[in-house]
C-alpha cells in the first residue's frame, strides 16, 4: 500500500482479498506501478487488476461502499459518517486514510476477536506495526494502562493519533520506527503484532525479549499454512502455543512467554 501510494494513488479501501487504490489517471506514475508489479511478481498468491472508471464524487462513493464491521457481536468498527443503529459493548471509530487496519481485513478481525477474550486491565501493551492504531484503541478500551505503538510509515503515525483522538483515548504513545529502534525500561504484559510472516519470523526474538514471563503475544497477518513455521521459531524463544484462530485462509496465534 505504501509503495502504491508513492505511485500517485491517494485513496485506499481494504476488502476481503487485499485493497483497492484510487486516484485521477493523470496522477499515476505508470512506470513506478510497473516496477512495483515486477518487484512482487514472485509472491503467490498476488494479483494486480486495473480499471478506468468515470469521474464521480469519490467521497460520496467511498462512504457508500465502506460498511461497518461487527466483531463477534461485541465490537462495532465504523467511520464517523456511519449512523449508529445498535449499541455494542465496544465501539471504535476509524478513519483509515492510507493506513492498514479498518476491521474489514480478516487479520484485523482476528486480532480484535482475540483481544475481546484477553484481560487488558492495567496491562502495559505494545502495538507493533500499528497502522490506524485500531488495536491500540481496542487495548485502551479493554482497560490497558498504557500502550506503546509504532509503525515505519509516517502517515500511520498521523492517522493513528487522529484515530486515538476520535475515540477519546489518551494513553497511547505512537512513534515512527521498528521494534529495534526503541528501548523500554520495563517489559510488556501484551504484545500485538499484525504484520506479515517474514517480519514476524525476524522479530519473534525481539518480542520475546520485551515480553514479561507469562506475558501474551498475539500475532496475525499470515495464512493458516504459515502457522508451523511460526511455531518452530517461537519455540526457540520461549514462546509457547496457546491457541489459534482461522478466518477463511488467514490465521492468528496466541503465544505465552514461559521462560
Amino acid at each position: 500500500m505504501a509503495e502504491i501510494a508513492e505511485a500517485g494513488f491517494d485513496t485506499f479501501l481494504e476488502n476481503e482479498n487485499g485493497f483497492e487504490a484510487y486516484t485521477e489517471e493523470k496522477k499515476v506514475d505508470t512506470a513506478l506501478v510497473e516496477s512495483i508489479k515486477e518487484k512482487y511478481k514472485h509472491v503467490d498468491p498476488l494479483l494486480f487488476t486495473e480499471d478506468k472508471i468515470d469521474k464521480q464524487n469519490w467521497n460520496e462513493e467511498w462512504e457508500k461502499n465502506v460498511d461497518t464491521v461487527v466483531v463477534e457481536d461485541q465490537c462495532l468498527i465504523r467511520a464517523e459518517f456511519h449512523k449508529i443503529e445498535k449499541k455494542y459493548p465496544y465501539e471504535i471509530i476509524i478513519t483509515p486514510k492510507m493506513s492498514f487496519g479498518t476491521g474489514h481485513h480478516q487479520t484485523t478481525y482476528l486480532m480484535i476477536k482475540n483481544q475481546l477474550s484477553i484481560d487488558h486491565t492495567n496491562k502495559k501493551v505494545m502495538d507493533a506495526g500499528c497502522g490506524t492504531a485500531i488495536l491500540s484503541i481496542m487495548a485502551s478500551k479493554r482497560g490497558a494502562k498504557n500502550i506503546e505503538a509504532f509503525d515505519i510509515d509516517e502517515w500511520s503515525i498521523e492517522n493513528g493519533e487522529d484515530n486515538a483522538a476520535l475515540n477519546i483515548v489518551n494513553n497511547i504513545t505512537i512513534r515512527r520506527g521498528t521494534i529495534s529502534d526503541f528501548i523500554w525500561s520495563t517489559k510488556f504484559d501484551i504484545i500485538l503484532a499484525n504484520i506479515n510472516k517474514n517480519i514476524l519470523l525476524a522479530e519473534l526474538i525481539a518480542y520475546s525479549m520485551n515480553l514479561m514471563d507469562g506475558g501474551l503475544l498475539l500475532l496475525s497477518g499470515f495464512y493458516v499454512h504459515d502457522i508451523p513455521d511460526l511455531l518452530v521459531e517461537a519455540e526457540k524463544h520461549g514462546l509457547k502455543y496457546q491457541r489459534q484462530e482461522e478466518r477463511e485462509t488467514w490465521a492468528s496465534l496466541l503465544l505465552m512467554k514461559t521462560i
